[in-house]
């Protein structure tokens, strides 16, 4: 199949390597708003650069990726909806709600396939997890800990456009949360502190964060996030129940060190950021895109999954500004209010 790639920053070359040595797909066209950066980025993966997205719609691809700047994720994925192409999206599908379902209204409306990009949904660790939690293995499940680290701040630039630290970061782990228990959260209480660069504060975000969430069947998740973690990138979760307790991202490439007396010697070189951490769980997701559209695989990630985090990620938001606890059925009502219910 042919597939267009929007986008050609970070995420869109990796997206392009791994999409070239995918089988199934017999040609990549790749496009961005630099037309350069496209024919780079191309030439490096032996894909085909076209000069726009208008160009990529008219050469008759059978679906799109997009990975480029968020504010142009609504857009795309409503164009592309309206062409009947499938869609594999990078999350967010909006940095708000209304742009969500709005999006995901189209999608609905064109019968369209809209997968999301939640790449832990597909990592080895987060995985086995899951299998563990849904097995019964760790008995009753009452605590889970989760651990979101950048090795470092992301650009100035990008902070304001970002959405905040809740919606850009710590979604993936309310995502993952949901997926991996299959429980919905009720009610969350979070707080934020912004010690680092001055763009945090003058942009209304935080570099560090907190979040205690409570899923419909009473266990306690706690989700931390910050952009100063000079040791390396760490993502990690623990999940304890009343017979064992396990956890993810807990490896020789961890930047998390012992003090303890018996400890043994830090391990490998720590993972540097996301892209390396996830690079086979990235691979896979795109793998599972090109069978979806085949027709061989089940949309694993459907675009109301991105709004079920997001709506999480709002509550956050409100409750750190509030300062009190918010339950989900207050963000729920407020897009019924303002006309945005949720696609069936």
């Amino acid at each position: 199949m042919r597939i267009g790639l929007l986008g050609a920053g970070r995420i869109g070359a990796f997206h392009a390597a791994a999409l070239t040595g995918t089988p199934g797909v017999s040609e990549l066209l790749v496009a961005d708003v630099d037309h350069g950066r496209a024919a780079g980025v191309a030439a490096e993966a032996g894909a085909r650069a076209l000069d726009g997205v208008d160009a990529v719609f008219r050469a008759g691809v059978d679906a799109v990726v997009i990975a480029t700047a968020t504010a142009s994720h609504p857009e795309l994925i409503v164009r592309a909806a309206r062409a009947g192409l499938p869609v594999y999206c990078e999350k967010p599908v909006s940095v708000d709600l209304a742009g969500t379902v709005a999006a995901l209204r189209e999608v609905e409306a064109a019968g369209t396939v809209l997968q999301m990009g939640f790449q832990r949904r597909f990592d080895a660790g987060y995985l086995a997890a899951r299998d563990a939690v849904r097995s019964g293995r760790l008995g009753r499940l009452h605590t889970i800990r989760a651990v979101t680290s950048d090795a470092a701040p992301p650009p100035a630039s990008y902070v304001p456009l970002s959405g905040g630290l809740y919606r850009d970061c710590l979604v993936h782990d309310f995502d993952v949360i949901r997926w991996l228990t299959g429980r919905e959260v009720t009610e969350v209480y979070a707080m934020g502190t912004a010690g680092g660069e001055d763009f945090f504060r003058a942009s209304g975000d935080v570099d560090t964060a907190a979040a205690v969430l409570t899923l419909d069947d009473g266990t306690l998740a706690t989700t931390t996030a910050t952009r100063y973690h000079g040791a390396g990138y760490d993502v990690r979760m623990e999940l304890a129940g009343s017979a064992d307790q396990i956890a993810v991202g807990v490896g020789t490439r961890t930047p998390l060190t012992s003090v303890e007396p018996d400890a043994g010697p830090p391990g490998r070189q720590p993972w540097a950021g996301f892209l390396d951490r996830f690079d086979a769980a990235y691979r896979a997701e795109l793998a599972t895109f090109v069978r979806v559209v085949a027709g061989e695989a089940e949309n694993p990630c459907p675009g109301v999954e991105a709004l079920r985090a997001l709506q999480v990620a709002e509550a956050c938001e409100l409750s750190r500004r509030e300062r009190r606890p918010v339950a989900l059925s207050e963000i729920e009502d407020h897009t019924r209010l303002a006309g945005t219910a949720v696609p069936a």
